[in-house]
């Protein structure tokens, strides 16, 4: 379900489709087989408004769960900045070329990490094996320079370095914390639900009256969709702007 919501123009077309043919199957051989008389009316548009009304909380309580967790990468991605920024001007702190070192291992990191950003896949697992290889160097140039000369100074380094780390651990972390599957599952069977009774209610409107609802439905199924979704497959992305911003600092030390 997750790989399905990453494409947002995708999940529009085809909730549209679905929404909207399970409302005129019902208006069409369904009602033709049987139609509410009259003395269901009244309890028939009580489960109507009863079944729409639930459509709107699921839809708004998704729709928030969408738009915390796209805070939540934004955050992650402000983080990642503020910690390599950090550790770069604390590498002066170190022998000089212990400092160089690291601060070009910094700007190579991360120009890494604003592709990453930037990648039009954005597939976490793509990027894990070369980001490991390069945490792996960026440790690898404090600790001996820690070893041999145990102060605050270089301890403040390490500590700095640990941060950097821990930063595109909560990215990743972030960027795999979506909207369950479990939930899309019932919101696109409750809307299906929906509308499949809007088409069998007796009405007096035209067919217009039966787009109206699969329209707005799978417009609000985008945006979520959008939103929940990292990989860029919509119109709503995380541009890395304080990353950006880090670097152009880095070029201009």
């Amino acid at each position: 379900m997750t790989s399905f919501v990453d494409s947002p123009f995708a999940l529009l077309l085809i909730t549209f489709v679905a929404l909207s043919g399970a409302a005129f199957i019902a208006d069409g051989p369904i009602k033709r087989l049987r139609s509410v008389n009259k003395n269901e009316q009244v309890d028939f548009d009580t489960a109507l408004a009863a079944t729409l009304t639930l459509l709107g909380l699921l839809i708004g309580f998704s729709f928030s769960m969408a738009v915390n967790r796209y805070d939540q990468r934004k955050n992650c991605e402000a983080a990642e900045a503020s910690a390599i920024d950090t550790e770069y001007r604390r590498a002066d702190l170190l022998p000089s070329d212990d400092g160089a070192r690291v601060r070009k291992l910094l700007e190579n990191y991360i120009d890494q990490r604003i592709k990453f950003y930037l990648s039009a896949e954005r597939q976490i697992g793509d990027f894990n094996v070369d980001f490991a290889e390069m945490q792996n160097e960026l440790w690898s140039a404090v600790v001996p320079a820690a070893n041999a000369q145990p102060n605050p100074s270089t301890a403040l380094v390490v500590s700095g370095m640990n941060d950097v780390l821990n930063s595109q651990g909560c990215t990743q972390a972030a960027w795999l914390n979506r909207i369950p599957s479990a939930a899309w599952g019932l919101l696109g069977l409750i809307a299906i639900f929906s509308n499949f009774l809007m088409g069998y209610r007796e009405r007096s409107s035209g067919v217009f009256a039966l787009l109206v609802l699969p329209v707005v439905v799978s417009v609000a199924f985008f945006l979520m969709a959008d939103i929940d979704s990292p990989n860029g497959g919509g119109v709503i992305h995380i541009a890395p702007q304080n990353l950006i911003s880090v670097s152009q600092s880095m070029a201009k030390h």
